[in-house]
């Protein structure tokens, strides 16, 4: 080991010995997401020395990110966030091999982008990715650590192909669009993504070194307000394993998903009468002025916003575009016109005001 490693790493080499540190200088760790997950871990992983990293991100930095993504700066908005977060880990520490893409995981570039890793960290936030990763993880052979976070807690585990429970074992399939809530309509805290985000450094040093045991076969709950951790046993199963390694490309698609063809805006037009189809806790926390709140779900069940009954022309947001443009489907269906959704909702609003 040089001196000079020695000397930066020496209070990690008290605690682990010379070769373990060594064992993480010449690890290779892939880690998909340079987000609020990838921020922590990414820095972590970094400055323990892993010695190779190799960041998949297609995304931006936004200034909606930084109050979570600490990785990243207020000069690095609008920079690819892989190029952000590599440059954070080379000025931590200049003798890191970062190598980034811009690009997203997919079913044809899984197995090639995560090659020759030695495990994969996944800090995705949808779950088309998730199942790509364990996907890409089965047929390589190597240990696929995952977490999600939803409001105030968390959930942590690690998968391994052959030693344990896959992802599928706990998510079979998707679930369907729109079902659970995106950071964007739920919420989330920076400080639970540094926690959790550091729980999968920490699982990630663990499996290199030998040290410890791995969260192979349990799932970590972590409940933020309460500040405790709670192990649930995982089993896995044959059969699911076999079904994964089977799919040759699986049936699962980000380019699935549907596109409603629907008028469109980017700015708000004059006169419109504005209708929010969020849920009400999102629409109390933040709405567009003089906007009336009626939830996708309540339209889903039948209710008719007011303006679009009358004919009014009248734009429909949401966070992102995506319930707004599924709303103007179903009142387009049952015979209602006039009515546009904001490309990029609300939150792309609030960025270009």
């Amino acid at each position: 080991m040089k001196h000079r490693d020695i000397a930066r790493y020496r209070r990690q080499i008290m605690l682990i010995g010379q070769p373990k540190q060594q064992a993480l200088i010449d690890a290779h760790i892939a880690v998909i997401g340079a987000g609020g997950l990838g921020s922590p871990a990414l820095l972590y992983l970094g400055g323990a020395g892993i010695g190779r990293i190799t960041i998949i991100d297609d995304d931006s930095v936004d200034l909606s990110n930084l109050h979570r993504q600490v990785i990243h700066t207020t000069a690095s908005i609008g920079s690819p966030k892989a190029e952000s977060a590599r440059d954070a880990m080379l000025a931590l520490n200049p003798s890191l091999d970062v190598r980034f893409f811009t690009e997203p995981l997919t079913w044809s570039n899984a197995q090639t982008l995560l090659s020759d890793a030695d495990l994969v960290l996944d800090g995705s936030d949808n779950f088309d990715t998730r199942h790509i990763t364990s996907w890409a993880a089965a047929h390589l052979g190597i240990p696929h650590i995952w977490a999600s976070i939803l409001g105030f807690d968390a959930q942590l585990s690690v998968f391994h192909a052959g030693h344990g429970p896959i992802y599928e074992d706990l998510f079979p399939t998707p679930p369907p669009p729109g079902s659970v809530p995106s950071c964007s309509q739920a919420g989330v805290l920076g400080p639970v993504v540094g926690v959790i985000g550091s729980a999968m450094a920490m699982e990630a040093l663990k499996i290199i070194t030998g040290i410890g045991s791995p969260l192979i076969g349990t799932l970590g709950y972590y409940s933020s307000l309460d500040g405790t951790w709670e192990y649930i046993p995982i089993v896995g199963s044959p059969s699911v394993l076999a079904d994964v390694l089977s799919r040759t490309p699986p049936p699962i698609s980000p380019a699935s998903a549907e596109v409603l063809d629907v008028p469109r805006a980017t700015t708000i037009p004059a006169g419109s009468t504005l209708i929010d189809v969020r849920e009400p806790a999102e629409f109390h926390s933040y709405s567009i002025p003089n906007a009336t709140n009626v939830p996708l779900s309540t339209i889903r069940s039948g209710t008719v916003p007011s303006a679009v009954a009358a004919g009014s022309p009248t734009l429909i947001y949401c966070a992102s575009g995506t319930r707004s443009a599924q709303a103007i489907a179903i009142l387009e269906d049952s015979g209602y016109t006039n009515m546009t959704s904001l490309d990029g909702g609300i939150e792309a609003w609030l960025d270009g005001s």
